[in-house]
């Protein structure tokens, strides 16, 4: 990771938790559930994070190593270890200040941001991944956390996919649902595999916004990835 390209700076949520907005951490660096949370889930993953557009996909960010992952009824949540984050085009670069210990990152995404998963399965020795892709505000560009995992991808999704989905139908006051989406939804909250999907809709799901115009207009062509990962997920090409 290096100052120009950090992750996806959103007000006044983002994915890295720079300030209030994020996951709160115990002393052995574990999250804090909030009253009436429940843990789902915890997993060890590489994290990276991507920006998508109608062609294209930007790797933006990847961590040095594997991050404890954290899948609530509420949220998804990560704590790594790397260097500070900085916003991009700022100038002089946004540390964090008595928020974390050096080099700790931290961020999380909640279940009403999140429009779709993408699952690349596993394929010639390459990880499979899972990405949680979110709309944004004024832009087409999607900002994706991306979970790498050399087993149980499916698995990860399907959790991921139920939590979403019952969060969403459990909490109607977050947004109008349709009664088709409705009905995708409760779907999406079953306990049935993912059978041959590989893009999984999530209706209902609130936009995020960007921080600052430089992350929405300031992609870095040099983070581009190769064919075959996020671009797939990117240009619906399987």
């Amino acid at each position: 990771m290096h100052d120009n390209a950090s992750p996806f700076f959103i007000a006044p949520h983002r994915f890295d938790a720079a300030d209030d907005s994020g996951p709160v951490l115990d002393r052995r660096h574990e999250l804090v559930t909030e009253p009436g949370e429940r843990v789902l889930g915890r997993h060890r993953l590489h994290a990276a994070g991507f920006l998508l557009g109608p062609t294209e996909a930007w790797q933006r960010w990847t961590l040095p190593g594997t991050v404890a992952v954290t899948v609530t009824d509420r949220r998804l949540a990560y704590v790594g270890t790397g260097p500070q984050l900085s916003v991009v085009g700022a100038g002089t670069p946004r540390h964090r200040r008595g928020v974390r210990p050096p080099n700790l990152v931290s961020g999380q995404i909640r279940w009403q941001w999140p429009s779709r998963l993408e699952v690349l399965l596993p394929f010639s020795g390459r990880p499979g991944q899972v990405l949680v892709v979110c709309d944004a505000l004024r832009t087409i560009h999607q900002p994706a956390l991306a979970l790498v995992n050399l087993d149980g991808v499916i698995d990860l999704a399907r959790q991921i996919r139920r939590a979403v989905a019952s969060f969403r139908l459990c909490r109607p006051e977050l947004v109008d649902l349709s009664p088709p989406e409705r009905d995708v939804l409760a779907a999406r909250a079953g306990a049935g595999p993912l059978a041959a999907e590989r893009r999984i809709t999530l209706p209902g799901s609130l936009p995020v916004e960007f921080r600052s115009r430089e992350d929405y207009y300031q992609p870095d062509r040099s983070d581009r990835t190769s064919p075959g990962t996020a671009a797939d997920a990117a240009s619906g090409r399987r």
